[in-house]
Order: structure tokens, then sequence, then C-alpha cells
């Protein structure tokens, strides 16, 4: 078994299972230990097999995925979200985000700060952090194009301290130590980058996006190669007064994104003032799963909080749970900054 590779990251993760629920002889308990087991099989390889986890197109944290929104609402933001995907399962897989854009005229365009960190189970943790410039420029009297770049740095680490492989378990008197085997934790680290382009009319915004250039490889040395596969991602938003309301705005979204063989899309409507908004979307990908995302947001100063939550409507392979995540953003408006008339900022769904 290779260090690193994705056999050892099921194996640990099946045979902890085993050791949960192999004793227990209830018939509930079994069930739920060979769903488990066959869920994890399946589920698994999109989280460890060099595919993003970041759950598009939460514009929370899209501005890792595109560098062309950095700078693009025009006042100085900082983003916090929080995701925990598959809750009340127990598979122990969370998101963090962090971010800091705002617009710079001394650089005629907007940059920004990011990190973020995938806690996988346990026994994987990818961590990245990059910085991101983008170029502001006015193509006619309504139509406006920013151009990024972002480049970053892509760690995924290992730890198999707490780890129960095959060999350790006694089948008559539980687990038992040492093993045979020895996993290491070494890491992996490797620079990316990231590009992209937004279009903004009067009342309509676009971009295309394509995440991990050079398709860095994270395998260990000697071992078989795990490339992070180049990702597109396509992003669309309106921005119209809702009919006989003076303060409420009706901005409907679509996205598509394709990495390796996972292609994903989606559309959906928000309805918001600068105060309060909701929000409801569908999302669909290439094995045939329908999900139902929901949520709202409201603001408080210069604090704005934000919550959603995905539910599966049709399982593609009957076994994903209903409840797929939940997520949590705070942004706070640190700064204003002047703008040149020559500036359109985007006004996101705050999703």
């Amino acid at each position: 078994m290779k260090k690193g590779g994705l056999n050892i990251l099921k194996c640990r993760i099946v045979t902890r299972f085993i050791v949960k629920f192999a004793f227990l002889e209830s018939e509930d308990n079994m069930q739920r230990y060979f769903s488990g087991i066959v869920f994890l099989f399946l589920m698994y390889p999109a989280v460890v097999c060099s595919q993003d986890t970041d759950a598009v197109p939460s514009y929370q944290v899209l501005l890792m995925n595109n560098p062309a929104l950095s700078g693009s609402e025009g006042e100085g933001v900082l983003r916090i979200s929080y995701l925990n995907f598959y809750p009340g399962n127990g598979y122990n897989l969370h998101s963090m985000y962090l971010s800091y854009d705002s617009y710079f005229q001394a650089l005629h365009g907007g940059a920004a700060v990011w990190l973020s960190e995938d806690y996988l189970g346990g026994s994987v943790n990818n961590t990245r952090g990059g910085l991101s410039y983008s170029y502001f420029m006015q193509a006619g009297e309504d139509l406006f194009i920013n151009a990024g770049l972002s480049a970053a740095v892509f760690h995924r680490g290992f730890n198999f301290n707490s780890s129960v492989l095959p060999d350790q378990i006694d089948p008559l008197g539980g687990v038992a130590y040492p093993s045979a085997e020895v996993l290491g934790n070494t890491g992996r680290t490797v620079f990316d980058l990231n590009t992209g382009i937004t279009v903004t009319g009067r009342n309509y915004s676009g971009g295309l996006a394509v995440a991990h250039l050079a398709e860095p490889d994270i395998s260990d040395p000697g071992a078989e190669r795990e490339l992070i596969k180049r990702k597109v991602l396509v992003h669309l938003c309106g921005d119209f007064a809702f009919p006989g309301s003076t303060g409420f705005r009706l901005r409907p979204l679509g996205f598509m994104s394709s990495q390796d063989r996972f292609v994903v899309a989606g559309g959906g409507i928000s309805l918001e003032n600068e105060n309060i908004g909701v929000s409801v979307m569908g999302i669909d990908d290439e094995s045939g799963k329908l999900d139902m995302q929901a949520g709202f947001s409201f603001k408080a100063g210069i604090i704005r909080f934000s919550y959603a939550y995905r539910l599966n409507i049709i399982s593609g392979n009957d076994l994903l749970p209903v409840s797929l995540l939940h997520q949590a953003g705070l942004a706070f408006s640190l700064n204003d900054v002047n703008k040149r008339n020559s500036i359109k900022t985007i006004k996101f769904p705050k999703l």
C-alpha cells in the first residue's frame, strides 16, 4: 500500500467503522455499519481524488475560484465561512474559508488574500492560501471587464496516528496493537495558479475562471501520481428591481463547474435589500443527483450574517443522506474606497 494513496484513506476510514460497529449485535447497528462502508467507498473518492471541496456557487468563497472578483464589490470586505458536509452522519468533513479583498485605486484594480482549510475525516487536511489581483477596465458605456490572476500554495497533510488497520483487529478481543504496517504523516506542498475574467453590464455580470492551471502533483515521491485536475467555472448573475418595491432587488444566478469527470450545474434566485435577503436554488451533477439549497442573510451595522442549508432531493445512487451541508458566513465591511467613475461594482447575491 503506497503512502498517501487513496487505498490508505479508504482502509483507514472503513476500519474505523468496523471497530465502531463490528462488535454490536443489533440489526439496526449492523445495517448502519454496512451502509457507512458502502457510502464511504462511493463518496470519499470525490473528496480525496484531487477534487475541490468548495460548495459553489456561494459568493462567500467564489473569490478562491475566480481572482477577477477581487475588489469587485468596491469596499474592503473580510469574509469568514464555515461548511459542515453531511451533518449528523459522523463523517467529520468540514471546511473553513477566510478572505479579504478591496479595490485599490493605485493598482487600478482589486487585490485579495485568502486562506482555506479542509478537514477530511481526521486523516487528511487540505490547506490553501493565496494572493489575487484583478485589473479593472471599461470597454464601453455600460460594459466593464476585470481580468485576474491568483498565485497560491496548496498543502495536503496526513495524520494516521489514530488510524486502525486490518491487522490490528482481533475479532475476539477487539483492537490489538501495534500494526505491522507503518504509515507516514509526511505531507506535500505545491504551487498553484488560477486565472479568470468577469464581464459586467447594467443589470448583469458573469465570469469565466480556470483553476489549477498547471495541474500540480500532490503525490509523495515514488507514489502513484495524484494531480489536482484543472477546473473550469462559469458563473452568471443579474440585478433587477423587484416590481412594486423601491428597496428589494431580484438577483437570478446560474453556474456550471467542470473538473476532470465531475460536472455540476445549478441556478436559482435571491430576493434582497440592503439589510435582509432570502435565496433558493437547484443543483444537479452528471450522476443525476438533484439538490436543493435555501438560505437567508441579514445585516447589522458593518456585519452581514448568511446561512444556507442544502438537501438531496434525488440521489443518483440512493446512498446519499438527505442532509448534505450547512454553511454559515460572516462578512465585515471594513472600509469604503473612493472609486473612479470608470469602475463599476458588482452586487453579488448574498448567498
